[in-house]
């Protein structure tokens, strides 16, 4: 049997199963949830090898992806707050829609204010990192200033109207203010019952759009899904692999004039849509 050192780069589940069956083991009697899942948490610290192999598993799961989607490079999750830091500059202000700290210490606060920048933290529940609480579907009329900076991560989700709350974005941004947001496009449900939508750059860009005064800089999806129908879904599924799905969706953009309207109701489909059609049928 030809082994190998299992890598990040060239790792392989059914290889990395195959050659180490106590792991496999443990994958079928439920203790691990996968290989790779094992290769992260010792495996690799453990120097594991795996049977030799042309294909690892990036080069399979490109296949399950879409070639024609935009590119992250500057809404990638790890530059997020350098994102931010690059922007702010001294006597700045930035709103977070959001700020509550829910699931761990929030860094945008130190991050701003070290740029020299004022931060201001939004979210419907008083706590840890709130500044003003209340609800983002009348968010100007909390405010009697204008930002240059709003920024918002896991939210959109569980708005229930996301479209009033893009509009009271516009509304809340100075002219040539930036706003940041990222949501999700594939994403367990969560914080039921107020888990409501998912987007994607496409989404987003409708929501953000030329007639309510933005510029796009980015739109995107990033950190691919691999996925698959499970045994319990309906006979024609059952098992088939699901494509093209992506964790997160971002907007960056700018607002960069005053909507003539901001009433859904007024604007013309060309206007959100940036010149794009239905694909035609084939």
């Amino acid at each position: 049997m030809n082994l190998v050192r299992a890598t990040k780069d060239n790792f392989n589940e059914i290889a990395y199963l195959w050659a180490n069956t106590d792991v496999a083991q443990a994958v079928m009697e439920g203790h691990c949830f996968s290989g790779y899942a094992h290769f992260i948490q010792s495996g690799m610290s453990e120097g594991r090898n795996q049977l030799l192999t042309t294909r690892n598993d990036a080069s399979i799961e490109a296949n399950f992806q879409a070639h024609d989607l935009p590119r992250a490079e500057k809404t990638v999750d790890s530059n997020l707050l350098k994102l931010v830091e690059s922007i702010i500059k001294p006597g700045m202000n930035l709103l977070e829609i959001g700020s509550r700290e829910v699931t761990g210490p929030g860094h945008l606060r130190g991050f701003v204010e070290a740029a020299g920048g004022n931060y201001v933290g939004f979210d419907f529940y008083p706590g840890k990192n709130v500044d003003v609480a209340g609800d983002a579907h009348r968010l100007s009329s909390y405010f009697d200033t204008t930002f240059d900076f709003i920024y918002t991560a896991a939210v959109f989700e569980h708005l229930a109207m996301p479209w009033v709350v893009a509009v009271e974005i516009a509304k809340s941004l100075k002219i040539n203010g930036h706003l940041l947001a990222q949501t999700h496009f594939s994403f367990s449900a969560h914080e039921r019952p107020w888990d409501f939508f998912r987007f994607s750059d496409m989404g987003l860009k409708v929501l953000f759009n030329a007639a309510f005064g933005f510029e796009c800089i980015e739109a995107s999806m990033s950190n691919p899904v691999v996925a698959k129908f499970g045994v319990i879904a309906s006979d024609y599924l059952r098992g088939r692999p699901v494509g093209n799905m992506y964790c997160h969706s971002s907007y960056f953009g700018k607002k960069v004039a005053e909507a003539a309207s901001y009433e859904w109701s007024q604007l013309e489909l060309s206007s959100v849509v940036g010149g794009t059609f239905y694909p035609a049928p084939q």
